[in-house]
């Protein structure tokens, strides 16, 4: 019997609706996914990088079913499902893998090379990363399922939790990576550029490894403020003046050991052209603000195409960097997606044992999936809250 499912839909630049979409099916085209299961969706996460496509600044389909940060309960395993079982309550990694590959077997599952025709990596609902039906929904499939999910030790533990543990299947593994790639470790001073919910769970996470003083950078007060209320120091973009003096200022040195990039293409000028796109300013700021032979992780989102970029060279994803100054200072780069599976579990525990209150770091609000548009909406505009859409109404308030 066919059950119904709804869905959160891309129909055009700055337009998504929540529309029916078929019930999901354990198959991968015309052949069976005896390997995957069936979710119920106990929360799923708006993401800023949903935003860029919802923006049109990539080539984004009209028709496309958003979402990839995914927590659910599992209804449905397919033959060949092992280790979970229905009743299951788990979270999903934002990256597809199949676990058999090279890249999967390196446990660089960001870049798996049999889940995507077009290259290496994959993602649901997410555009040229291979096509997989997006999670905010009531129902999503979910393959390799034994090798992908991680199953919480106590479903009624993990509820009382859940909106700490959602966050594990993209923003807290993709903010810790950050650092970790970074170089940041204990007496570390960090640089967190940005502070939407990715630049938020890295300023957490750069606390939880041990950071002796973490500075965030953003241009809208109010997700300053966020980051000021739990411990980070913070610079306003939006104010002239030179980055190095307002580094003194709080430092009483010119650069930082470590510098995380959480803003991506998007990028905008600081001081009085902080209203002017420059879609490399993140880059070239982080080769003049950390000190040489630091480490720069780059979890920001930069894309190979971009319709809507300031000139023809940014559209086919080509930046004006100032690569010479990071070889001069002998700096490393470190990008890509983040590859979830190397970090969920330790973070689970961080989660379950108290040691970091990342729904708190990120302000996450619950709303319902008939909400999810205005969430959009809000993210948009500014908002210092990371909307998680709660599609059953199962999170209690």
């Amino acid at each position: 019997m066919s059950q119904a499912n709804r869905g959160v839909v891309y129909k055009g630049p700055g337009k998504v609706d929540v529309e029916s979409i078929p019930y999901p099916e354990l198959a991968l085209g015309n052949r069976k996914c005896d390997h995957g299961v069936i979710l119920k969706v106990v929360t799923t996460n708006i993401c800023g990088s949903d935003q860029h496509m919802v923006r049109g600044r990539t080539t984004a389909p009209a028709g496309l079913v958003l979402g990839h940060e995914i927590t659910g309960l599992v209804v449905e395993c397919g033959r060949d499902v092992e280790f979970i079982k229905p009743g299951d309550l788990v979270s999903v990694p934002f990256n597809i893998a199949c676990g058999r590959c090279r890249n999967c077997k390196e446990g660089r599952t960001g870049i798996c090379l049999n889940v995507n025709p077009a290259r290496p990596g994959a993602a649901y609902g997410y555009v040229d990363m291979g096509g997989w039906v997006g999670g905010q929904t009531e129902y999503v499939m979910v393959p390799y399922a034994d090798f992908n999910l991680l199953k919480f030790p106590d479903t009624d533990q993990a509820m009382d939790k859940i909106r700490d543990l959602t966050l594990l299947s993209d923003i807290f593994p993709t903010g810790f990576h950050g650092c970790v790639t970074a170089g940041v470790g204990p007496g570390s001073t960090v640089y967190i550029a940005g502070a939407g919910p990715v630049g938020l769970a890295a300023a957490v996470s750069a606390q939880l490894l041990g950071a002796a003083c973490v500075i965030v950078g953003d241009m809208i007060e109010e997700r300053l403020a966020q980051a000021r209320s739990f411990g980070c120091e913070t610079i306003d973009l939006t104010q002239d003046g030179d980055m190095a003096d307002k580094l003194e200022a709080i430092l009483g040195e010119r650069e930082v050991d470590a510098f995380v990039d959480c803003v991506g293409f998007e990028a905008h000028a600081c001081g009085c052209n902080h209203g002017k796109e420059a879609p490399a300013t993140v880059l070239n700021s982080a080769m003049q603000m950390t000190r040489a032979g630091g480490q720069i992780g780059i979890p920001g989102l930069y894309v190979t195409e971009d319709p809507g970029a300031v000139d023809d060279a940014a559209k086919q994803g080509a930046l004006s960097m100032r690569f010479g100054l990071g070889w001069a200072k002998s700096h490393s780069f470190h990008t890509g997606q983040c590859p979830v599976m190397k970090y969920h579990r330790p973070l689970m525990q961080a989660i379950l044992f108290e040691k970091v209150k990342i729904a708190d770091a990120v302000n996450v609000q619950i709303i319902s999936l008939d909400q999810a548009p205005q969430g959009y909406a809000d993210f948009d505009g500014g908002a210092a809250k990371k909307f998680v859409i709660d599609p059953h109404g199962s999170v209690a308030a």
